[in-house]
């Protein structure tokens, strides 16, 4: 469920044009995997296999899980895997081990499956995980180690009279997952999280981003999670978190949240990536944005070791944006009335993609092996070749 967004009839085009900026190369299209039954939802790749979930109603529920080969430049679809009392699924994300998959389902019950990747184009059910507390549905599932355990973080839907909440799961026996906390978060919202490091970070909505120790910083665990600080970024709907490590220089100073405010599907959306300066996990500040007239951010990937950060842009694509450097010091021209440098008059955005597929409504995005693939609603799954810039 994108839940800023409203359905409108499937395949219509975009009318909000959405023009790159003056500097913003192309990024090739190299294939595409065309999903017309039913919207795509996220995008996972491991090695040579790539799994895309679907969402909503289309021609056909958004309940199966397509399975592609994408060795070649066109993704070819191999097989589907339907999910049995699932309206729609969101996150799909395998084990660092590349064993297991995850997928979150909706609605009640509200679940997550889980499958064994020993074949990685056929992958087996092993466990359903469900409780009254994943009701009446899970709508992201972040799966991460944390000092040697993987555990799957659920970041499960309000209903009314039941708040959001996070509930956090033990797959060490992924036959019987085990919960090892639950608390009610968000406004109204806990939207997705970030773990890193044995740092939790959680998209809460209207209430911003809060930072917990589960393990990286010495007092909290997954079980025990320990608040450290916590930021609201302007405008509040936040969407999501990627805590940036640059491989280059070894900061871990940025972290950037996605804002998904309203939009309709196939036609428009809205909202701005915020950067948050982390150098303090206790006192984080938003110190700029990025924002594309006609177009609002969804999920992100990012190249630490080149610094580029690719975004889904719904009707605007995918758009790499550089993040080299220090992005809080910029001249006057590019600083808005409070303060915060915007990304975009610097001259930030380096390359975009999909401008002339139109229409394209990109969900999720992902570079693995040295490529983009991107989730697009309503076209599929397509591969693009990466940002030329900066220079390997």
């Amino acid at each position: 469920m994108i839940f800023a967004l409203m359905l409108v009839a499937a395949g219509c085009g975009s009318d909000n044009t959405v023009q790159p900026p003056t500097g913003s190369q192309k990024m090739p299209v190299l294939g595409n995997g065309p999903v017309t039954e039913r919207f795509t939802a996220e995008v996972w790749v491991q090695g040579n296999v790539a799994y895309t979930t679907t969402w909503g109603n289309r021609l056909a529920p958004g309940n199966a899980i397509k399975i592609w080969d994408v060795t070649g430049n066109v993704p070819t679809l191999v097989d589907s895997v339907i999910v049995p009392n699932a309206v729609t699924l969101g996150d799909i994300q395998a084990s660092d081990d590349g064993k297991l998959l995850v997928v979150a389902t909706e609605f009640a019950p509200g679940s997550i499956m889980i499958y064994d990747l020993t074949d990685p184009v056929k992958p087996q059910f092993v466990s359903r995980y469900t409780t009254s507390l994943t009701d009446p549905g899970v709508h992201t599932a972040e799966v991460q180690r944390v000092n040697g355990t993987l555990y799957a973080f659920l970041c499960v839907d309000p209903r009314s009279g039941t708040p959001a909440r996070l509930v956090i799961v033990d797959l060490t026996n992924p036959a019987a997952p085990t919960q090892v906390f639950t608390a009610a978060m968000g406004n109204p919202y806990v939207h997705d999280v970030f773990v890193r490091d044995g740092i939790l970070i959680t998209a809460l909505w209207n209430q911003g981003i809060t930072i917990w120790d589960i393990g990286g910083a010495g007092n909290g665990s997954p079980s025990n999670p320990v608040a450290l600080g916590s930021v609201l970024t302007v405008g509040g709907e936040v969407h999501n978190i990627w805590w940036y490590h640059s491989a280059v220089t070894g900061e871990k100073r940025y972290m950037f949240v996605g804002q998904e405010g309203p939009g309709f599907i196939g036609s428009s959306s809205s909202g701005d990536i915020h950067v948050v300066d982390a150098s303090s996990l206790a006192s984080p500040r938003e110190v700029a944005f990025y924002h594309l007239d006609g177009a609002g951010t969804h999920n992100f990937s990012v190249d630490e070791s080149r610094g580029i950060l690719y975004a889904a842009y719904y009707n605007g694509g995918v758009r790499a944006i550089d993040i080299t450097g220090d992005l809080s010091s910029c001249d006057p021209a590019s600083k808005s009335p409070d303060g915060r440098c915007n990304l975009a008059k610097m001259g930030r955005e380096v390359a975009h993609g999909l401008e002339d597929e139109q229409p394209v409504f990109v969900w999720g995005v992902q570079l693995s092996n040295g490529r983009i693939y991107a989730s697009d609603m309503l076209n599929g799954l397509w591969k693009l070749a990466p940002a030329p810039f900066p220079p390997d």
